[in-house]
């Protein structure tokens, strides 16, 4: 194995959790739900279970990918699995691509197969680049699929990350063909995500054709990798990749505006990329989504164990529920349709693009 892969993994945890790595500009702020004085409902009727890749969720939340490939992720996993199968919500781990480069490391390898150890009944989607696509192939994607028995698998787009890292893999030609091929002939269905740039209309309209099953924005708003990238290329002298990683760190499309146009030509989105609330989750659900991602809100909560994981949840269940309350909203279809208003710069973006 590549220990670069594994020590990257842990690098990019202690850089979220120590640095500043956060960006503004989800577009949320400028999404107003319609206030409904006689919801005419009991909050305590209120229904926040959906269906997701034919999965049924207690709530519409999705822990985003976050880690998984050095032994010191392990802990972080399993609490974040354990939260995920106590709740009935959905979770993603990281890229699975240390997995892949050595299979028989057991250490390693527990980092990823604790979350399905832990949460038999979740459903949990695993995870490759779409840079790696090349090199692995269906049969590839399939391993990582057996790796943590996962109910779909993800495929993310990381190439502003990629472009700032000092060994990153820049090629992104033919990735459109791969991800069809793996969208038609992987044995699960398929999740192509962003990782904090945004997708927009036409890139979701390409990926729609080529038979993806879910799209997850992942937009800017929330934890941005050229960032983080820039301390690591920092850190070891790569000064000219330090200073791509800041220049471009608030780069990419508001999540809500990618949500909005996303939803226009998919049926089945997850808005992530700064989703730091229930509120922010109802919101997301109006402009079209299915479900609400967050990555950075449980990382720190993980890292104390499982019962933290879970109270965050049981927060975002509260607020997610006084919105659905407010808007009169009894179930997350009824939520779907309900009116909101654009205001300032999400509106001008959404109206120009």
């Amino acid at each position: 194995m590549d220990p670069e892969t594994s020590g990257r993994k842990d690098d990019h945890i202690d850089i979220i959790l120590e640095e500043d790595v956060e960006t503004t500009g989800s577009g949320f702020s400028n999404v107003q739900l319609l206030h409904e004085a006689l919801p005419e409902i009991h909050q305590d009727d209120i229904d926040t279970s959906t269906e997701f890749c034919g999965h049924k969720l207690a709530a519409p939340i999705v822990i985003e990918s976050m880690t998984g490939g050095h032994p010191n992720t392990t802990k972080i996993n399993r609490a974040l699995a354990t939260a995920a199968e106590e709740t009935g919500i959905a979770m993603g781990v990281g890229s699975q691509r240390a997995g892949l480069e050595e299979p028989n490391n057991d250490e390693l390898l527990e980092s990823f197969t604790v979350v399905r150890d832990v949460a038999p009944d979740a459903f949990i989607y695993g995870n490759i680049g779409a840079a790696q696509l090349a090199e692995y192939g269906v049969d590839g994607v399939e391993r990582a699929v057996e790796m943590i028995e996962a109910d779909a698998m993800a495929i993310h787009l990381n190439f502003l990350q990629e472009a700032a890292q000092p060994e990153g893999d820049v090629d992104a030609r033919n990735c459109l063909t791969r991800i069809e091929t793996i969208a038609n002939e992987l044995s699960v269905p398929v999740i192509v995500k962003e990782t904090g740039n945004g997708l927009s209309q036409d890139t979701a309209r390409r990926l729609a054709d080529a038979g993806v099953d879910v799209l997850d924005v992942a937009g800017k708003g929330g934890t941005t990798w050229s960032g983080v990238e820039a301390y690591r290329a920092a850190s070891v002298g790569a000064d000219r990749h330090a200073k791509v990683g800041n220049r471009f760190r608030s780069w990419g499309i508001p999540t809500a505006v990618s949500t909005l146009k996303t939803a226009d030509v998919h049926p089945c989105v997850v808005a992530s990329g700064g989703v730091r609330s229930g509120l922010d989750i109802a919101k997301a659900i109006a402009l079209g989504a299915q479900a609400g991602g967050l990555a950075k809100p449980f990382l720190q909560p993980a890292g104390t164990g499982p019962e933290a994981v879970i109270d965050t949840v049981g927060d975002l269940v509260a607020e997610l529920k006084t919105a659905m309350f407010v808007t009169g909203s009894d179930s997350v279809k009824a939520l779907q349709d309900t009116d909101y208003v654009l205001l300032g710069p999400t509106k001008e973006f959404v109206d120009q693009c």
